[in-house]
């Protein structure tokens, strides 16, 4: 009788439960149906992989655009798009000119000067392998057959060495000729981060040296020649496009929610790991690297939207970077550009290359878990899938941006794989329902944050170790711009308890002199850590609003 009576009442709660499941199953495939009409767009070959500054980048800027609009989102301070201007390499300016003998050799076939070479015109009347103060220097770049024929010979290094010791010798200019035919031959790298020298530097090609200055019978030509080197090697510059839409709540505290857009193009950055990119100019389409972050930025924005009545105690700012695949361009110039002052912002979400969940393992990286302990309670929600923990505020992707000004940050990343920066990340190899399942624990995170209401406590965490650097004695304890190209080193970030910090260098400190070395550049600061061990004490020189600081500062590891 006690069980016929209860039978009504479980069979009304079971069809409750039953019911509640499929309309949560039948909303994650909507979502997960979205999320794919996103990505489709973003990699598809209209938008030719997305790269910064180019039309492809436009077409994805304006659908962003588009979907904020279809959700009713508004845009930032009144506009959606925020232009940023960068350096993005190198190149010959139209006045440079190598003359032999009153010849013009023809620019890139013939002759070119080095990235690193000084702006200025020098002449003389030379002859080969005759190095005498205050001449321009004509020298060998392969010492033999073997040497031109080594695929690992470090052209460029060594040209510069070599250039930067003549220079010390007395040399006024310095041409390097390939007299072999290498096909390893130097090519005008527009992306060198050598550092500028004090004079010319030329590189003359196997035919130039066969016209110019190897004479019949194979003798070097005993007869001067006239050379006059003016050369100009100027910075190019490229304009990309942030994006930012914004829910205001009149909270005292906004959420940052995140991903970069942009992509590889055609590879042609020399960022891609596609072994025939240069041959093929193959679309890189960046489904996974970073359509699924974008997609999942936009459903975001319309959930957030669609749930202002619960999610109303913080302010939500929805951003979608380019020029991260170039080194964080974006993110970087976004946080600059708009003074974003982390004691008005609770936190940053980032989530990139989101689309490739692993159905059987589960595997979710979480990074910047130690940036707050606010986000000990946030692991322990994830329990629907394998986390590793990345305590470091510090990674390869824009919230690194945001930790660097002292904001507490959370990254979501589902894992390498072989199509990373190939252009066989396509749309159709992203996992769509595995993507949504990751937004639902983001929003999980979301919400349980809003009703908190707090401003989560920030806190510093330690670099993230990277291999396949130099091993040095001794750190200073700062985060370089490697954006910054203007001579010395930019500070980006200052950890915690480390030199900088006790010496009292801060972000946007430019460090010129390191010790005994000027400083003109990452090679130089490198070299410069490379002579010191812990417990030296030196003295740093930085720029700081346009005056000098002379700082005290003792190394440790």
């Amino acid at each position: 009788m006690i069980a016929r009576s209860l039978f009504p009442v479980f069979f009304i709660t079971l069809t409750f439960f039953s019911q509640l499941a499929l309309a949560q199953k039948k909303a994650m495939q909507k979502v997960a149906k979205e999320l794919q009409t996103d990505v489709s767009y973003l990699a598809s070959d209209e938008l030719e992989g997305r790269r910064t500054g180019t039309e492809g980048e436009r077409k994805a800027a304006d659908y962003i655009e588009k979907q904020y609009n279809a959700a009713n989102v508004d845009a930032y301070k009144g506009q959606y798009r925020y232009p940023f201007h960068f350096i993005y390499g190198k190149e010959i300016a139209p006045e440079t000119h190598v003359v032999f003998n009153n010849t013009a050799l023809k620019m890139n076939k013939e002759a070119f000067p080095l990235p690193f070479s000084a702006n200025k015109r020098v002449t003389g009347d030379i002859l080969p392998d005759v190095l005498e103060q205050g001449n321009i220097w004509l020298i060998p770049l392969y010492s033999d057959q073997d040497q031109a024929n080594n695929p690992h010979f470090e052209t460029d290094k060594y040209m510069f060495d070599h250039g930067s010791e003549a220079y010390k010798q007395g040399a006024t200019g310095v041409i390097f000729y390939d007299a072999y035919g290498s096909k390893w031959a130097p090519e005008f790298n527009k992306h060198s981060e050598l550092e500028q020298l004090s004079i010319p530097v030329v590189f003359l090609t196997q035919s130039a040296y066969s016209r110019f200055v190897k004479q019949e019978g194979g003798a070097a030509s005993k007869e001067g020649m006239a050379v006059d080197l003016n050369i100009s090697v100027s910075k190019t510059e490229r304009t990309g496009n942030n994006i930012a839409a914004y829910i205001d709540n009149k909270a005292p505290y906004t959420v940052v929610i995140g991903a970069h857009y942009d992509h590889l193009g055609y590879g042609e950055d020399a960022n891609s790991l596609y072994a025939n990119a240069v041959k093929e100019h193959k679309i890189h389409h960046g489904a996974d690297d970073n359509a699924s972050g974008t997609a999942a930025v936009l459903q975001m924005a319309k959930w957030v939207k669609a749930n202002t009545k619960k999610l109303h105690h913080y302010n939500y700012l929805f951003l979608n970077f380019s020029g991260e695949e170039l080194g964080l361009f974006g993110s970087k110039n976004f946080v600059k550009d708009q003074a974003i002052d982390s004691t008005h912002i609770a936190y940053m979400i980032n989530m990139d290359m989101v689309g490739r969940l692993n159905d059987s393992t589960r595997y979710l990286e979480l990074g910047g878990v130690g940036t707050s302990p606010a986000w000990a309670d946030v692991v322990a929600m994830g329990t629907g899938f394998k986390l590793k923990i990345d305590s470091s505020g510090v990674g390869p992707s824009d919230h690194t941006s945001f930790y660097n000004v002292g904001i507490p940050v959370l990254f979501f990343f589902t894992g390498q794989h072989m199509d990373y920066h190939k252009p066989s990340d396509k749309a159709e190899l992203v996992n769509y329902t595995g993507e949504a399942y990751l937004l639902k624990y983001v929003k999980d995170v979301v919400a349980k944050m809003d009703k908190q209401h707090v401003k989560p406590r920030f806190t510093a965490t330690r670099q993230s170790s990277t291999g396949g650097r130099r091993a040095y004695k001794v750190s200073l304890g700062i985060m370089p711009d490697y954006s910054y190209q203007d001579g010395g080193v930019r500070v980006d970030g200052v950890s915690d308890n480390r030199p900088a910090m006790k010496a009292g260098i801060k972000q946007g400190d430019i460090i010129t002199r390191l010790g005994e070395v000027q400083i003109n550049g990452m090679q130089s600061y490198m070299e410069a850590l490379g002579k010191l061990s812990p417990g030296d004490k030196v003295q740093v020189t930085v720029k700081r609003d346009g005056k000098e600081l002379v700082l005290p500062v003792e190394m440790n590891k």
